[in-house]
């Protein structure tokens, strides 16, 4: 029976040169989860990935156009700020009837700006999207009003009404599967350029949210500081489903993929159990590591391990509210080479408000002397919904109605800081250094010989090596708020 409301879903593509681009091709799994959700609701529902499918914008609107849709949903980030804005205003344009929705990070923690700014955003859905998006289609379909739906944001009378926010979803087993063909996009994840998925590749969630307090991230007052893992059960589910369809490799997109070690054993033991050829990517802490949890890891797939590393100085860790030490990152590293992680991939924020010439130095000496095999290096963003943000906001380094809508990095407005543009030469002096070491290439080679994922990458990534040593020179990124998956 045809659905006599129809939900449309636009991920929008990042502008280039935006605060906290950064680029990766993993597929809009928030979207999709609110998709799923409004399907099994009896809601018409269709999803558009502007980057992955590299339509223009007027490409966008002539999609919508056909859509023909009664709502019109944007996932909006930092970087795709720019882009939902200016598509929201012309497909209102040209439909004044379309109801807009703005979602995610950055449009929860500015929808009231947003609302006042731009009267062609009729809704901002705050906090996680799948019960919001059903309710407020059924609030079109049965003509009930906005204020009864929790984690909203919207217009009355020219005033901005905030409803109370709307419980976290308790038991994340309950929602349905992402559907990837929704989007009929392949995906294929990247690091500076360089094609890591080697297989037909997708991400995946096993759970949502975080406990911890980092000072640069909003996934703390995103989930309210509440981490709520899936299932075993249910990722094998979504494991099986994925595997009937030709996916073989998957990146775990968790804020904390390894917070309980037993569950991670668990699934690893469990894959290994059903004989499922399958490779996969995750993150972890370096205060939370154990040599046979990476051993299970690395026998059921794990092929590439990051760690947040973010920086060599007690310091600079504490005012990021990190709670991890230097020693704990050498620690975690070795054990991830011991066990057998193919590819260490290792994160540092650089140029914190008041960090030091010295300190930014002691860093990259650091980077250069843990055993991993890419450095991600960025520099320190801070945007709304982040401690990092409150913190120089407080101190009156940033004017926030200048910076809400973009972000900024916080060396272009501390007083204190190393000068932005001097960060960055620092980073490139550094990024040119690390890849040409003897013995940092002796190593890599070694390892890709003993390695059939890594050599499969190289011989996948050859012919492009021109394009992604231009990218290496001029990978200067920051630090950005999480993107929900």
């Amino acid at each position: 029976m045809p659905s006599d409301v129809k939900f449309s879903f636009v991920s929008p593509s990042p502008v280039p040169e935006a605060v906290g681009t950064i680029e990766a091709s993993w597929p809009p799994l928030g979207v999709l989860y609110c998709a799923g959700v409004l399907r099994n609701g009896g809601v018409e529902v269709s999803v558009l990935d502007q980057a992955a499918k590299g339509f223009s914008s007027k490409q966008v609107l002539r999609w919508v156009k056909k859509e023909d849709p009664d709502i019109l949903g944007f996932s909006v980030l930092i970087p795709s700020y720019g882009e939902a804005l200016s598509l929201a205003g012309q497909a209102k344009e040209e439909n004044p009837n379309l109801v807009i929705v703005f979602g995610n990070y950055h449009a929860t923690f500015n929808a009231e700006r947003i609302l006042r700014k731009y009267p062609f955003v009729d809704v901002v859905v705050r906090g996680e999207g799948e019960l919001a998006a059903l309710e407020l289609a059924d609030c079109l379909r049965k003509k009930t009003k906005l204020k009864e739906i929790a984690g909203l944001a919207f217009r009355n009378d020219g005033r901005v009404v905030s409803t109370p926010d709307s419980p976290l979803i308790g038991n994340i087993d309950t929602l349905p599967i992402p559907d990837r063909d929704l989007v009929g996009v392949e995906y294929a994840s990247e690091i500076f350029g360089i094609k890591v998925a080697t297989r037909r590749f997708t991400s995946i969630v096993s759970s949502r949210g975080c406990p911890f307090r980092c000072s640069f991230c909003g996934c703390r007052k995103f989930a309210r500081g509440v981490w709520r893992p899936r299932s075993v059960e249910s990722i094998m589910d979504e494991f099986r489903l994925l595997y009937s369809k030709g996916f073989r490799q998957f990146l775990f997109v968790d804020d904390n993929f390894t917070l309980n070690l037993r569950r991670v054993v668990k699934l690893c033991r469990q894959v290994r159990k059903e004989r499922l050829d399958i490779e996969w990517f995750c993150d972890s802490r370096v205060d939370n590591c154990s040599y046979d949890v990476f051993r299970e890891m690395v026998k059921s797939g794990c092929r590439m391990l990051y760690f947040g590393v973010e920086s060599a100085n007690q310091r600079i860790l504490d005012y990021y509210k990190k709670g991890i030490t230097p020693d704990q990152t050498r620690r975690a590293v070795k054990l991830g080479r011991k066990a057998g992680v193919d590819v260490i991939v290792g994160s540092f924020i650089v140029g914190a408000p008041d960090e030091t010439r010295g300190e930014i130095q002691n860093t990259l000496r650091f980077a250069h002397e843990l055993d991993i095999d890419v450095p991600q290096l960025n520099i320190l963003g801070v945007f709304p919904g982040t401690d990092s943000w409150n913190d120089v906001v407080s101190k009156g380094f940033v004017d926030e109605e200048k910076y809400w809508e973009t972000g900024v990095y916080a060396s272009q407005v501390s007083p204190h800081a190393v000068p932005f543009e001097e960060v960055r030469r620092m980073l490139y002096e550094y990024f040119r250094a690390f890849f040409i070491r003897p013995r940092i290439l002796c190593a890599e080679v070694l390892r890709t010989f003993k390695s059939r994922y890594r050599a499969t990458a190289l011989l996948n990534n050859i012919v492009r090596f021109g394009e992604i040593s231009d990218k290496v020179k001029n990978e200067v990124s920051l630090k950005p708020t999480p993107q929900a998956t």
